[in-house]
């Protein structure tokens, strides 16, 4: 059984969704979760359209039902989990009723996805950016591998927590240490011993001892100059960030800005430096997918001009520093500093990866890589962790003023803020604008047609946006996408963080919508 949990995927990961698709077709069964009816919904057998936002309420209101009636996998909570009485103590205050209330899902529905996720074993549960892009987004990610540790549904093939990732190597991004509390593979920044390792290897006589600061905190610190200099490089921050108004008045607020890419986009417009990077097919180089397998990538093109990879602009800028690296291409970056410094990867090195390429942790020569995390129960840190957790609403809901419930995405045809597939003829035929996706009921009750012309409005912006009324969205919520600059949905979107990660919360505002009036 596959359960995708806030995920578009035949949009978002279509491929991804071909072999979900093709499983459905040869006999595997399929649940969905998702406020709106996608395409994906198609193959389900079950669909249930919970409201924005209610994802734990419904998930603590399974667990409710599992553990009241005694179909949780008994032997592996006992012998391969701890805080189990924690997690049955909070989720006892979820009864279905009161999950259904919050979730907009007859109670019926939670006790019928009960009865089907504890008549097979594994199951195997997908989410994507519906579960984390929410203020409770860390305590989301909890509560689903809260569910999968209670249905025993961890260390098997086909089961497991399965995030698909929003952008193309962002595992990849996340293993080399590109994130403010980590170096490569996850050796923690605060730990004094992974500050010694790294200190003789970079040959540096010290390293910061605490956390560095999220995106969201630097982009504000560029206002009051606690942060002076910008580095950006593939990211178009100008138009995918919530509250474009505010993150432009942050990115004029820099004293010094470079940007690194491969094309100019609204973020450009700001840099005081743009550097010209060599795109994807243009450089070599590995990527690491959402099931943490390395694979190599090869150049088939010479990069444009004067574009060189990322890594050589790199270097050449450290030289300006004083610092000679040694590494002088990505097998080199790879085979004597990557593979050296990260345990998990340190069987992996680049004659390896010729193949279908090496799942880490992979961590000698001989090791043929890890294909399941979590084997027999054997959890990273010894036993699964229970981290029981609280329904907490969106940061800004519908009210009298604003009474639609804004959520964002993103549309099979285009990729993120149009950088790459704006430039393609082909795809701008097939989709060449914005939509607000409306329900027939709503636009009946406000008098707007197909195709017409409206007006979307949050308390940060307002856009103007030709309205698609369709079965997939339903009363009181508008979806959107945010890739088109000039009614980007990100005009609208709420800068309000998750505590933990930082992730905005894209997927929930408040709006309203209104006809245009047309002078007569």
């Amino acid at each position: 059984m596959l359960l995708i949990i806030g995920s578009n995927t035949t949009e978002a990961h279509p491929v991804a969704a071909t072999f979900m698709k093709n499983a459905v077709q040869k006999g595997t069964r399929l649940i969905v979760i998702d406020p709106r009816k996608h395409p994906l919904t198609d193959f389900a057998e079950l669909h249930a359209p919970i409201k924005v936002g209610s994802d734990i309420a419904l998930l603590n209101g399974l667990m409710n039902i599992i553990i009241s009636t005694d179909r949780y996998d008994q032997k592996f909570v006992n012998s391969c989990t701890v805080d189990f009485d924690k997690l049955r103590a909070k989720v006892s205050e979820y009864p279905a009723e009161k999950a259904a209330e919050i979730c907009g899902i007859p109670v019926e529905m939670i006790y019928d996805l009960a009865d089907r996720l504890t008549s097979v074993n594994p199951v195997m549960l997908c989410y994507t950016l519906g579960i984390t892009e929410h203020t409770c987004g860390t305590n989301n990610v909890f509560c689903v591998a809260n569910l999968q540790m209670l249905l025993g549904n961890m260390g098997k093939e086909s089961g497991g927590v399965n995030p698909l990732r929003g952008q193309n190597n962002v595992q990849g991004a996340c293993d080399m240490g590109a994130l403010p509390n980590v170096f490569p593979a996850y050796q923690k920044v605060i730990d004094p011993a992974s500050r010694r390792k790294f200190c003789e290897a970079w040959q540096v006589d010290s390293l910061p001892d605490t956390n560095g600061l999220m995106m969201p905190q630097m982009m504000e610190a560029l206002v009051d100059k606690k942060v002076r200099g910008f580095y950006i490089f593939g990211e178009n921050l100008a138009n995918s960030e919530p509250d474009i108004r505010k993150v432009e008045h942050e990115l004029a607020s820099a004293e010094f800005m470079v940007v690194q890419d491969i094309f100019l986009n609204e973020t450009t417009r700001f840099a005081h430096v743009v550097l010209p990077a060599a795109a994807w097919s243009e450089k070599d180089g590995t990527y690491t997918n959402s099931e943490r397998r390395v694979n190599r990538v090869r150049a088939v093109s010479k990069p444009p001009g004067d574009a060189k990879p990322d890594w050589w602009i790199f270097k050449q800028i450290a030289k300006r520093f004083g610092q000679n690296w040694s590494s002088d291409s990505a097998q080199q970056i790879w085979d004597n500093e990557i593979s050296v410094l990260a345990p998990s990867l340190t069987g992996i090195k680049y004659n390896r990866l010729e193949g279908d390429g090496l799942q880490w942790p992979c961590t000698s020569e001989d090791h043929s890589g890890t294909c399941i995390l979590h084997k027999d129960g054997e959890f990273t840190c010894g036993l699964g962790v229970f981290t029981p957790v609280d329904w907490t609403a969106p940061a800004e809901v519908p009210d009298e003023q604003y009474p639609f419930m804004l959520s964002t995405g993103r549309r099979l045809t285009h990729y993120h803020t149009r950088t790459q597939t704006g430039r393609c003829e082909g795809l701008n035929d097939i989709l060449g604008e914005e939509t607000a996706d409306i329900s027939f009921e709503d636009a009946a009750q406000l008098g707007i047609s197909d195709g017409e012309i409206v007006k979307v409005s949050s308390r940060r912006g307002e856009v103007k946006v030709k309205a698609k009324i369709t079965h997939q969205v339903p009363k009181g919520l508008v979806w959107m996408a945010f890739h088109f600059r000039e009614n980007c949905a990100n005009w609208l979107t709420n800068p309000v963080f998750d505590p933990i990660s930082y992730t905005a919360e894209y997927k929930a505002c408040a709006v309203k919508i209104e006809k245009i009036q047309t002078e007569k």
